[in-house]
Parts: structure tokens; C-alpha cells; sequence
């Protein structure tokens, strides 16, 4: 039998299976993205694109703090799958469709309250926060569906099936650039326009991942009814990744909020440092997703070596991609910059924070690998835990002690806090976990 690093190709391969479809559409969704961006970008009046910046933000805010149905959803997919428990795999299905649609829908009507608040926490120019407050009124109503599609990522990924997930996110971003050429280069109706192209894409998508769901689960109206037990358990594990997801959230949009008191500069400077996150997520994302599934699935199946056997073997994989990131920052970083902006003095003080990006793979990756882990094995409350402890033994500290070094001060923060997720984490798995502790 081949191997590779001592583990067979075989189960490489298996890996790579759920991990690259991942991957592409990371790379894709961005790419279509551009697109989507230039199409606003090149119409005669720049506020148009100020105004969907703001709005998408706004909108993408509220539905990453949602993502805790597709972690939650693929957890306990993965784990009914391993043990071939098709009813169980319904029920899950069943139990994510209810939150998607009854929190969709409070998000849809709270919408008017929802814009209030952004508007008073953005607050801009009266003609930008008119445009702005449209985009946010349509795309809200696309609520319900976004979640579903969460839901139905959460399958897909939980039952191995890596390439319909790339698919849904690719085909969301193409139906988006499409109905964009159409409503706004056709139609004329500008940010209105954006707003509905982007509601059409995240309906379609969650039309069809439903139906791909619904089939690959074999499931009918007849199987749809509520174990309220069930639901319970699964809506108190959604609320424990929601704060993990929340305080996270936190965390990240201080670089960006924060640094505002260093000036514009520093503004801009924090942004394209931070697409170096992004980068590192393209590839950490897709090992991530495949320990999910694999580790998941041999819980359900009872299998505590297997649940080792492929925690080591993603780690692996998650620390190499870890080492080529960190090379290729030191080496190329300062061309990945310009790359990314052509104003000079963005360039050259973000050349000054490139130490910072060089070790942060090197620091990130652990709490990737450890979130699939959790996610796999429906640790819930260690996930809530470990992120709640990370922010307050990591960030808040580094943060206050790093003020003196201002905008250094707050890549300090970033690093100790990613450094101590990884930390609190490989505790709470390693002695937490334990049998005397089963509910993770």
C-alpha cells in the first residue's frame, strides 16, 4: 500500500475529496464577486457603490452571525451518517428548516429596526444612507432563504458531499452577476437593482439546495414533523456557536473599528493586511470542512480511533498549508500587497506590518482545525467557551497593554487571541472531552 506521511494515499484522498471542492468555491466566490463589484463600480455615480458596500456589509454581519446553522447542521449530520441513521439524518434536516425559516422571517420583519441600528452605528451622508437603507430593506427579505441554504450546506457537508456545497456557492454568485447585467446595465435600477439581483441568486439557491437535500435524504412531506426534545437540543447548540460567532465577530471588526483612531490610513492599511486572512481561509477552510465530516461521521459510527485516526491526519495537512502560507508571505508578501493597492503610502506602511502576517498562519491554523474538530464532534459549549476565554485572557489584554504601540498594538491583540484559541482549545478537547465530561 502507498503511503505518504504514514498514512495511506487512499485516505489522503478522502480528504482531498471534501476539502477541494471547498477550496474552489472560496476561490470562486470572490472571483464572481469582482465582478458583481465592478459592475456597481463602473456606473457614473460612485455612491452607488458606497451604498452596497455599506448595505452587504450590513447584511453579511447578520448572516455570519447565522452560520451557526450550517456548523451546528453538518455536525449532526455527519455524526447520523456514520452511523447510517437515515431518520435521524431527516430529523436534523427537519429540526435546521424550522430556525432557518422562523429566524429568517424575524430577520425579514425587523428589517425597519434592523436599519435603524445600522444607520445610527454607519451613520453617513443623508443621500448615501437613503440608497443604503433600500439595499438592506430588499436584501433582508432574501433572509429565510440565505438560512435555508445553510441548512442545506450543513448536509451536504455532513454527508460527504463536497462538490453540490461548491456547487450551491458558485451557483449563488452566478445567478447574482447575471441578474446584475440584467437589472442594473438593462434595467437602469442601480442599487435597487444590486439588491434584487442578490435576493433572485440567495431564492434560487436555496431552492435548489433544498431539492438536492430533500432527494440525496430521500425525504417527503410525510416525514416532516417536530421531536420538540430534539429541537431543543439542536436550538441550544446553535445558541452556543451563535456567541462563539458573536464574540469572534467582535473580535475581528475592533481591527477595523479601532483602528479608525490612527487615522483613514491606517483604515485602509488594516483592510488589505486583513485579505491575507482571507487568503489563509481558502486554504484552512477546505481541512476544516473535511475533519467535520470524517470525524463526525466516525463518532456516529462509535469508531474513537478513527475520530484520532483523522484529527491527526487533517492536522497534518492543516499544518503544512500553515508553513507554505507563512513562506510565501515572508517571500511574496510585499508583492501580494501591491497587488492588492497601488496607493504608495498604503504600500508603504503596510510593508511595516508584515512580520505580523508572516507568523499569523502559523498561529491561525490550529483554531481552524480545532473548529472542524468541535464541529465534527458537536462541542457546542467548548467552542462558546474556549472563543469566550480566548477574547478575554487573549484579545482584551494584548489590546490594553498594546495601546501605547496603537495600530501595532492591535496585530498584538489579533495574535495573542488567535494564539490562545489554539491553546484553550487543545485543553478543553484534551481534558474536557474526557468521558467524565461527555457533553463537550
Amino acid at each position: 500500500m502507498h503511503k505518504l506521511f504514514g498514512f495511506p494515499l487512499s485516505d489522503h484522498s478522502r480528504v482531498f475529496a471534501i476539502a477541494l471542492p471547498m477550496i474552489i468555491s472560496n476561490i470562486a466566490a470572490p472571483l464572481l464577486g469582482l465582478v458583481d463589484t465592478a459592475i456597481i463600480g463602473h456606473l457614473p455615480n460612485a455612491i452607488y457603490l458606497s451604498a452596497v458596500a455599506i448595505g452587504a456589509m450590513v447584511v453579511s454581519f447578520i448572516y455570519l452571525l447565522a452560520v451557526f446553522l450550517r456548523m451546528a447542521t453538518t455536525g449532526y449530520i455527519a455524526q447520523s451518517y456514520g452511523a447510517d441513521d437515515i431518520q435521524a439524518q431527516r430529523q436534523h434536516f427537519n429540526n435546521g428548516i424550522v430556525i432557518a425559516l422562523g429566524l429568517g422571517v424575524l430577520i425579514a420583519i425587523a428589517s425597519p429596526w434592523i436599519n435603524d441600528l445600522a444607520m445610527w452605528v454607519v451613520a453617513p451622508s443623508a443621500e448615501l444612507e437613503g440608497y443604503a437603507r433600500d439595499y438592506i430593506e430588499i436584501r433582508l427579505w432574501s433572509a429565510p432563504a440565505s438560512l435555508m441554504t445553510l441548512v442545506a450546506l450543513g448536509v451536504l457537508l455532513g454527508r460527504q458531499n463536497s462538490r453540490k456545497a461548491m456547487l450551491l456557492v458558485i451557483i449563488t454568485n452566478a445567478v447574482n452577476v447575471v441578474m446584475d447585467v440584467i437589472l442594473i446595465l438593462g434595467f437602469g435600477l442601480n442599487v435597487e437593482g444590486a439588491a434584487w439581483a442578490s435576493l433572485s441568486a440567495e431564492w434560487v439557491t436555496a431552492i435548489i439546495g433544498f431539492y438536492w437535500t430533500a432527494r440525496a435524504l430521500g425525504w417527503h412531506l410525510r416525514h416532516w414533523q417536530l421531536k420538540f426534545q430534539q429541537l431543543r437540543q439542536f436550538l441550544r447548540v446553535n445558541g452556543n456557536i451563535f456567541i462563539r460567532s458573536l464574540v469572534l465577530q467582535l473580535c475581528m471588526a475592533t481591527m477595523t473599528g479601532y483602528a479608525t483612531r490612527y487615522g483613514s490610513t491606517m483604515v485602509a492599511v488594516n483592510a488589505v493586511l486583513m485579505q491575507f486572512l482571507m487568503l489563509i481561509s481558502l486554504g484552512l477552510d477546505g481541512i476544516a470542512y473535511s475533519v467535520e465530516a470524517l470525524a463526525g461521521q466516525a463518532k456516529g459510527q462509535k469508531r474513537h480511533d478513527k475520530i484520532r485516526y483523522w484529527c491527526k491526519i487533517t492536522l497534518l495537512w492543516s499544518s503544512l498549508f500553515a508553513v507554505v502560507y507563512s513562506l510565501v508571505f515572508a517571500l511574496a508578501g510585499n508583492a501580494i500587497i501591491r497587488l492588492i493597492t497601488d496607493i504608495p503610502e498604503i504600500i508603504q506602511v503596510a510593508q511595516d506590518y508584515l512580520p505580523w502576517i508572516v507568523v499569523l498562519p502559523l498561529l491561525a491554523h490550529w483554531s481552524y482545525w480545532f473548529d472542524g474538530v468541535f464541529i465534527g464532534l458537536s462541542f457546542s459549549r467548548g467552542m462558546r467557551n474556549t472563543m469566550i476565554l480566548s477574547a478575554v485572557i487573549g484579545f482584551l489584554p494584548l489590546w490594553w497593554a498594546g495601546l501605547p504601540l496603537e495600530n501595532h498594538g492591535l496585530w498584538l491583540a489579533l495574535s495573542g487571541f488567535l494564539f490562545m484559541r489554539g491553546i484553550t482549545q487543545a485543553v478543553w478537547l484534551k481534558y474536557l472531552s474526557s468521558p467524565n465530561h461527555p457533553s463537550g
